[in-house]
């Protein structure tokens, strides 16, 4: 049983919120030829979601777009169809601060890679993975509709009928993205 959950909760969301607002980033997304590089961001207790991933790496990696996909577990040993996947990372409990903070190399190294687009997949709004895409350095950051405190971290929010597929989510986002076309970088305190 861990103690203070509640308490250490709120000091990690506020460590968060510090680093937030010195977030400097520039929002800049010009058509969907461009992408060379997308990060997702997962919920990997949702193991059964990662063939949709997989599914979706494939056809990204078919029109020469590199997806790197980093996860939090909340268990203590990975199963064993996301170990040794050159694409995927998980980070896991023993990976988080006191006040739950991702501290891996894995997490660090993923929130300061400029993706041309990230698509948050944490439908379920765990913390580990909030703090990565509110961190990320993404040009364009995608995410589920919320009207919560996550709303604002998001370029682009997609607002789908519950229960959200992943399959169908990231479908929507790729429409979506095609759909967009922008000229000049925007710099945006986020």
């Amino acid at each position: 049983m861990e103690l203070f959950v509640e308490t250490r909760q709120k000091i990690g969301n506020l460590i968060l919120s510090g680093k937030a607002s010195k977030l400097k980033r520039r929002v800049f997304y010009s058509n969907v030829n461009e992408i060379r590089k997308i990060g997702i961001v997962w919920d990997a207790s949702k193991s059964e979601d990662f063939i949709c991933l997989s599914k979706f790496h494939q056809k990204m990696h078919e029109r020469d777009i590199d997806v790197k996909i980093i996860g939090f577990y909340s268990g203590e040993e990975l199963p064993n169809r996301l170990t040794a996947i050159k694409y995927l990372s998980c980070i896991r409990k023993k990976e988080l601060s006191f006040f739950y903070n991702p501290v891996s190399e894995e997490s660090v190294a993923f929130i300061n890679t400029r993706f041309d687009v990230l698509i948050d997949v944490n439908f379920e709004k765990k913390f580990p993975l909030c703090y990565i895409s509110t961190l990320s350095t993404a040009s364009l950051k995608v995410g589920l509709y919320d009207t919560g405190n996550n709303a604002s971290i998001f370029d682009l929010m997609m607002d789908l009928k519950k229960p959200v597929h992943v399959e169908n989510y990231l479908e929507h986002v790729v429409h979506y993205i095609k759909l967009i076309k922008s000229g000049t970088p925007e710099k945006v305190d986020k």
